[in-house]
């Protein structure tokens, strides 16, 4: 088959989103293939278990490639869906489509299930908002030799954002535009204006600097970031914080501000252990001095930490 640039194809990164988009589908009672990775030899430009799916008229959520194999998975996913059969193909390295090449090299084992377990999908989509790990088992067509993957799926990565000023609407912009589900809190009524149409729930404007705050959105798949010049905003928000599971919790500002935070928190009787999760200053590269560049900065060490 030729290939070309894929089109009817809408790049959606994260497992949920298309878990969410497949139990609409099912509620509509619309056809539609699943499509899953579940074997990568070398390089590849998605993580084994990443998910795709293609309706009747043949559009596309999800990728599995950067564009050189998926038009032909969705000419795949539509003969599946005429014929009803499971298709189980294998791309680059040792494959039957020899003018179908990997460019990054290696191999890529993709199913495509044309009657995927709706039940299974309607569940996982309702355990992704509530914010629990999904698992998904995935077999192979029937008349070849048995395969069967189990793939485990987090929720989407939430960035909670405390503060004020350019950085703190940088973050939040370019958080939005990295995938993360994106929170704001700040006491400027202006800045919550500003980031309204980056953010996945309604603004909090914090009134009193030392007023109980619940940061009940907070839990293991999230990070807490405050971004204020005027710290005085921070001790009680950062208690608040740590007194959660958040993966990561951060604050802007220079060593010796970091160093007077924590002895502020110490005051407040946070032990040492709780202050060993205060990360700060926030970025992977310092003394940087516009809010983009900041921000990327702080982002690319939230995305590090996940990684552990």
């Amino acid at each position: 088959m030729k290939t070309s640039q894929p089109s009817g194809l809408t790049y959606v990164e994260h497992a949920s989103e298309i878990i969410a988009k497949a139990a609409g589908f099912v509620a509509e009672d619309r056809p539609f293939a699943l499509i899953t990775s579940l074997a990568i030899e070398g390089g590849a430009a998605r993580e084994v278990g990443s998910l795709a799916l293609v309706d009747e008229t043949g559009e596309m959520t999800g990728y599995l490639s950067n564009g050189c194999i998926d038009r032909d998975i969705q000419l795949h996913a539509q003969d599946a869906l005429r014929s009803g059969a499971k298709k189980l193909i294998r791309y680059g390295d040792g494959s039957r489509y020899v003018d179908l090449k990997l460019p990054c090299g290696g191999a890529l084992t993709v199913l495509i299930d044309p009657a995927p377990d709706k039940d299974a999908l309607v569940r996982a989509a309702a355990d992704f908002a509530a914010r629990k790990v999904v698992t998904l088992t995935f077999h192979g067509p029937d008349d070849e030799e048995p395969m069967s993957r189990d793939f485990t799926y987090s929720p989407r990565h939430r960035l909670v954002l405390a503060g004020r000023g350019a950085i703190f609407r940088s973050m939040a912009q370019i958080g939005q535009a990295t995938g993360y589900e994106v929170y704001a809190l700040s006491p400027d009524a202006d800045d919550l204006a500003a980031v309204r149409a980056c953010i996945d729930t309604d603004p909090r404007q914090l009134t009193n600097p030392n007023a109980e705050e619940h940061l009940d959105m907070l839990d293991e798949h999230s990070a807490f970031l405050t971004l204020f010049h005027d710290h005085d905003w921070e001790p009680v928000l950062l208690k608040a914080a740590l007194d959660t599971s958040a993966h990561f919790i951060g604050s802007l500002g220079s060593r010796r501000t970091h160093e007077m935070r924590k002895e502020t928190l110490r005051q407040m009787q946070v032990d040492e252990t709780s202050l060993k999760r205060l990360r700060g200053p926030i970025g992977m590269v310092p003394s940087l001095r516009d809010a983009p560049s900041i921000s990327v900065s702080a982002l690319a060490e939230i995305v590090a930490a996940f990684q552990d």
